[in-house]
């Protein structure tokens, strides 16, 4: 097999993966009500969310992943864009796409008796958790912090740090391109982007 088709394939796989987040979104949240205080609701762009993915998966390819972090990645692909697509549908992320993987990734670390993870997740989630606290989940949703310590957890504090940091600017720039500074935004997309990128370019702590 020939080193593109092998990217391709990878490709394919990372993006299958995607669509399959996709479809556990829409069955976990089937008949679920939006927040009438959260983001407002709007239709995914499904096509994109698994072009990226596949894009996230050649990447990944590309730096011939050892099999545990590629592994690893494909866990984040189908999680990832569940919540993607949950958040902008709905405006809500839930626990089983963020606290499950989080709980595998911290398992993993406690077996191998690696403590990296679960310190950065602590670390990392805790000033979004003060923001929750204190805007009583508006200003920044709770599954946005577990979100937010699943992508440290499995990238890294420092990586996290500066991803999260580059989200934000992010999310508030389109916000006021857009004409809704003061409107509720989904958020996650712009964390899932952040871990994403991370994770394809640099791979997983």
């Amino acid at each position: 097999m020939t080193h593109a088709l092998i990217l391709l394939t990878d490709g394919a796989l990372f993006g299958a993966l995607a669509y399959l987040g996709t479809m556990f979104a829409r069955i976990v949240l089937a008949g679920a009500q939006s927040f009438d205080d959260g983001p407002a609701p709007a239709t995914p762009r499904v096509a994109a969310i698994v072009a990226v993915a596949a894009l996230a998966g050649i990447i990944t390819g590309a730096r011939t992943a050892p099999l545990p972090e590629l592994g690893m990645a494909c866990l984040l692909a189908v999680a990832l864009a569940a919540v993607c697509y949950a958040d902008i549908r709905w405006g809500l992320v839930p626990d089983v796409f963020t606290l499950a993987p989080l709980g595998a990734v911290l398992a993993g670390d406690v077996l191998l008796h690696s403590w990296a993870g679960p310190i950065a997740a602590l670390l990392v989630a805790a000033p979004f958790a003060l923001a929750a606290l204190m805007s009583r989940g508006r200003g920044m949703g709770w599954g946005d912090v577990k979100l937010v310590a699943l992508g440290a957890a499995t990238i890294g504090a420092a990586p996290a740090l500066l991803g999260f940091a580059g989200a934000s600017f992010a999310a508030v720039a389109v916000a006021v391109v857009r004409g809704r500074r003061h409107a509720p935004i989904a958020f996650a997309p712009y964390l899932v982007a952040a871990i994403g990128t991370i994770a394809a370019v640099h791979g997983v702590a």
